[in-house]
C-alpha cells in the first residue's frame, strides 16, 4: 500500500523563517550583546562563561535541526522518525535559549547559565577521558574548568549546587516562560524522544498504521507512518520558542 503524499503545510512557516536565517555559507548569527545592555550586565562578572555565549551557540544549533528537517521535506523522502528527532533537537535548542533568557533575577540567570557550562565542561571532561586527550601548555582540562566554575559561583554569592540542566524541566520552564501548557509540551518533546532513542511506544502513540502483513501464525508486521496531527504541536511549540529567543534576545541584548 502506498502512503499518502506528506502535506508540510504546517511546517512551511518555520520553514521560511529559518530559511530567512541563512546567509550564503552559514546561519545568521544572534549579534553580540551591547555594552549597557541588560545580557552584557549578567555576563559581566562571568568572562568566558557568558550566557550569551551559550544563547546563541543553542539558538544556531537549533536553527540547523530545523533547516536539516526542510532540505528532507524538500527532497521528498520523509520516513517516519527523522521529523520527530529533528524537530525534538530544535525544540530543545531553543528552550535553552529561552531558559538562559528568563529567570526571576540577575542572580538567577546567573545561576543558570553556570549549571549549563559546568555541565558543558564535564562532558569535555568525558570526552578529553575517553580520548586520552591532554591539552597543551597552558591549557587547562574538563575538570579544571569544572572547578573554575565552581569557584567563580562561590565567588558570586552562588552557593546552590550547579546541578545538571533536566531537559525535562528546562522545556516545561520555557513553555511556562511563553505562556504555553508546560505538560502538553514535555508530553510532545516524549514522543519525539522516544523516536530518537528508537523505542518501541511512540509508535503506538504518535504513528498511524497504514498496512498490516501476517508475519507469522500468531502476529502481524504493521506498516507505520507519521501522524501529522501529532508533529503539529511540536511545531508550532518549536516556531513559538524560536520566536520568543529572537525577541527576548534582542531586548536584552540592546540597552533601554
Amino acid at each position: 500500500m502506498t502512503p499518502p503524499r506528506f502535506k508540510f503545510a504546517y511546517l512551511q512557516p518555520l520553514f521560511t523563517e529559518v530559511e530567512s536565517l541563512r546567509d550564503e555559507a552559514a546561519y545568521q548569527q544572534l549579534p553580540a550583546a551591547q555594552p549597557s545592555s541588560s545580557l552584557a550586565a549578567d555576563d559581566a562578572p562571568l568572562g568566558t562563561y557568558s550566557a550569551s555565549t551559550l544563547i546563541k551557540a543553542s539558538f544556531t544549533a537549533g536553527v540547523a535541526h530545523a533547516d536539516a528537517l526542510r532540505r528532507i521535506v524538500l527532497h521528498g523522502e520523509v520516513d517516519p522518525t527523522s521529523p520527530w528527532t529533528l524537530m525534538r533537537g530544535a525544540l530543545e535548542n531553543f528552550a535553552t535559549a529561552a531558559w538562559l533568557l528568563g529567570g526571576n533575577d540577575r542572580a538567577e540567570r546567573r545561576h543558570r547559565s553556570l549549571r549549563l557550562w559546568r555541565e558543558d565542561m564535564r562532558n569535555r571532561a568525558q570526552h578529553e577521558e575517553d580520548t586520552d586527550h591532554v591539552p597543551g601548555p597552558g591549557g587547562k582540562t574538563g575538570r579544571e574548568r569544572v572547578q573554575e566554575i565552581e569557584n567563580l559561583a562561590v565567588s558570586l554569592g552562588i552557593h546552590d549546587r550547579l546541578a545538571k540542566p533536566e531537559a525535562g524541566k528546562l522545556i516545561a520552564e520555557a513553555a511556562a516562560g511563553i505562556g504555553r501548557e508546560p505538560r502538553q509540551v514535555t508530553a510532545a518533546w516524549r514522543a519525539a524522544s522516544g523516536f530518537a532513542h528508537g523505542r518501541y511506544w511512540p509508535n503506538l502513540r504518535a504513528s498511524l498504521p497504514r498496512d498490516a502483513i501476517r508475519g507469522g501464525p500468531d502476529h502481524y508486521l504493521m506498516a507505520l507512518v507519521m501522524d501529522e496531527s501529532q508533529h503539529r504541536p511540536l511545531t508550532d511549540y518549536t516556531h513559538a520558542l524560536l520566536r520568543h529567543v529572537q525577541t527576548r534576545y534582542t531586548a536584552r541584548a540592546t540597552p533601554t
